[in-house]
């Protein structure tokens, strides 16, 4: 996904601006709570409740609750084995773009020295094997949909490299995300991912306390003298494993030590995330997707070749 210009500059946009700062300055959990309430309602009104989504079964319902209350939520291998090979295989000659230091037009067998984060255009996300069919399934949008309270709306879409680089990214640093006034990202990894392969890593129930209307990175150091360790929670798993998280709550991407990790990124949030610049990608594949849901990623059908 591709940054939008939030301060003056070229391609700035006031109001894109006022949006993205207006969510931010609101730091209050009560009164956030508040204008989410009617938000949602305003777009249960227009585009209904999304209940046609959910499942309604025992898997959906621990994974709620877990969301609500802890910010993150398990929720198992949604990707089998061979899916996840058959993705791989067709990003081996999909090109990256250096997130650091914004060199682009590499493959992962090209990826030149010192690259510690690398992502895949959008349009090769699209095209990618099973990333939109999962993006849009029930376990996915079922939750997202009883999360938000409202039919949601995929506002990113990424696939990205971590590789094990000394020194470590920014991106690798606790923080928080301010993306919308609510939204959750499911991860799944695509790769094996233990300890020494980058986890994901979030403070319990974080997503549930005041954010600082400047948003910063924490060290180690600073989460473990006022959290205990066993609130840290540490996402690992085989190549399919998914979670869902707030990361309006305190986490991180570990910085991986011994082998790279690869990783699928899909947001649902109330609104767009006025933080990036929408360049919805054509899709030629055969699956019937909502609109509504992807509008912000794919074209309408009647602007297709």
């Amino acid at each position: 996904m591709e940054y939008a210009q939030l301060k003056p500059g070229s391609q700035f946009s006031p109001l894109r601006s006022l949006l993205y700062y207006s969510q931010r300055m609101v730091t209050a959990p009560s009164l956030r709570r508040l204008v989410v309430r009617a938000l949602s309602g305003a777009l249960r009104l227009r585009q209904g409740a999304g209940d046609e989504l959910c499942a309604r079964d025992s898997a959906e319902e621990t994974a709620l609750l877990a969301l609500r209350v802890s910010g993150y939520a398990p929720l198992g291998n949604l990707l089998s084995d061979t899916q996840c090979s058959d993705i791989r295989a067709w990003l081996a000659d999909k090109l990256l773009t250096d997130r650091d230091r914004q060199r682009s037009g590499f493959t992962l067998a090209q990826r030149p020295h010192g690259v510690r984060v690398a992502d895949y255009h959008l349009r090769e996300v699209i095209a990618c094997p099973h990333i939109l069919s999962l993006a849009n399934s029930t376990p996915l949008l079922g939750l997202a949909a009883r999360y938000l309270t409202c039919k949601p709306t995929i506002s990113a879409l990424g696939l990205r490299w971590s590789f094990p680089v000394p020194g470590g990214s920014v991106l690798q640093a606790f923080h928080r995300d301010s993306e919308d006034w609510r939204y959750l990202k499911i991860l799944v990894y695509l790769s094996d991912v233990d300890d020494g392969a980058g986890p994901h890593v979030y403070l319990h129930g974080s997503h549930l306390t005041k954010a600082p209307m400047r948003l910063r990175f924490y060290s180690d150091a600073e989460i473990l003298a006022r959290h205990r360790a066993e609130d840290l929670l540490i996402a690992t798993g085989a190549r399919g494993f998914c979670f869902a998280v707030d990361t309006a709550g305190i986490h991180k991407g570990a910085a991986p030590l011994q082998q790279p990790r690869l990783m699928l990124q899909i947001q649902y949030s109330l609104l767009p995330s006025y933080a990036y610049r929408y360049t919805p990608e054509q899709y030629h594949g055969p699956l019937v997707l909502d609109p509504y849901i992807n509008r912000l990623i794919l074209r309408p059908a009647a602007s297709r070749g």
